[in-house]
């Protein structure tokens, strides 16, 4: 048996083109068709990148000249790379594709000043994860998301007798951060503001900015620093198929905040209300905050009114600073 962690010479990779979205949407069109199919055909051409260039670069493997597997490989800042999409075609399984494939997009992103690379992982692909492991990724942590309703007028009893408040002030936010314990389960990252479904180290200088371009919240408590969050973008996506037809809904607007950290229950109530409002004033219809997986912040968000998703996701990452 031949496993990933062996190259098949038949394999070629190149960088994938416009021209090979045919072949692409064959191969990814039936993956994880029980979760509602592979965004892949979705969007190739607007998440593939026009030229080669030192930001973004999405490499395709060959076997005999059919398309067998592709991946994306990002930089999200000077020193930090993002790899994602890795697919294999079913045809083309454990014959060393995808440790190939990830052997070109580390050498590519070590040539663009990388020294770390990460990778996100559904916690229910568990196929991913020994892949992901073979080629030399380790784990680094597990978040999911909350999901607290836009409402302008929200109230969860939060600020009782006015014990919370709720800041812009990216200073604060930050203080609460370098020490909270959100932070050190995360290893310091929070979704990415240049780049959907990516996680990256978070820096003063993000929440700085972020407090001119979106919202930065930090919340204070009868103790001191109780809690921070930002908003990291705002996207369109198509809303679920009616029962009654084959038509998409309308288009759904998602404002993703980038964490979400807290002290107790009573300052998660003070930040998802703000969040929520903030939702509300965005004009968005559904929202999504990264939390630290641990029992405390997950079972508060429910605690604090808040639902949360179903699953985990798993990051996992890779010295790239090496030989």
């Amino acid at each position: 048996m031949v496993t990933d962690s062996v190259a098949d010479p038949s394999i070629e990779i190149r960088r994938a083109t416009h021209d090979d979205y045919a072949a692409v949407a064959d191969f990814t069109g039936d993956i994880w068709a029980e979760r509602g199919g592979d965004y892949i055909p979705r969007v190739y051409h607007d998440w593939l990148e026009d030229e080669p260039g030192r930001g973004k670069k999405t490499f395709l493997a060959e076997v005999d000249g059919e398309a067998a597997g592709i991946v994306q490989g990002v930089m999200l800042t000077d020193d930090e790379a993002w790899f994602q999409s890795l697919r294999v075609a079913a045809d083309y399984r454990r014959r060393g594709i995808s440790h190939r494939l990830n052997e070109a997009t580390f050498e590519w992103a070590r040539r663009q000043g990388a020294t770390v690379g990460r990778v996100m992982i559904f916690s229910w692909n568990a196929p991913s994860f020994g892949a992901a492991r073979a080629s030399g990724f380790e784990p680094l942590t597990e978040f999911r998301f909350a999901h607290p309703d836009p409402d302008a007028a929200v109230d969860l009893g939060s600020n009782v007798d006015g014990a919370y408040r709720v800041s812009s002030d990216p200073a604060a936010a930050w203080r609460y951060w370098t020490h909270s314990d959100a932070r050190e389960h995360l290893n310091g990252l929070a979704m990415a503001p240049e780049e959907s479904w990516a996680v990256r180290e978070l820096t003063r200088a993000d929440l700085e900015r972020l407090a001119d371009e979106t919202a930065v919240f930090a919340v204070t408590g009868p103790d001191g620093l109780a809690g921070t969050a930002y908003r990291s973008r705002t996207y369109e996506r198509e809303g679920d198929e009616t029962d009654e037809s084959d038509e998409a809904a309308d288009t759904e607007t998602w404002a993703e905040y980038g964490v979400g950290a807290w002290e107790g229950v009573d300052a998660a109530r003070a930040l998802f209300a703000a969040i929520a409002r903030d939702a509300a004033d965005r004009g968005a219809d559904e929202t999504r905050v990264l939390i630290p997986e641990t029992p405390r912040h997950v079972t508060d968000a429910p605690y604090a009114g808040v639902g949360v998703s179903e699953e985990p996701d798993f990051v996992l990452g890779i010295d790239l600073g090496g030989t």
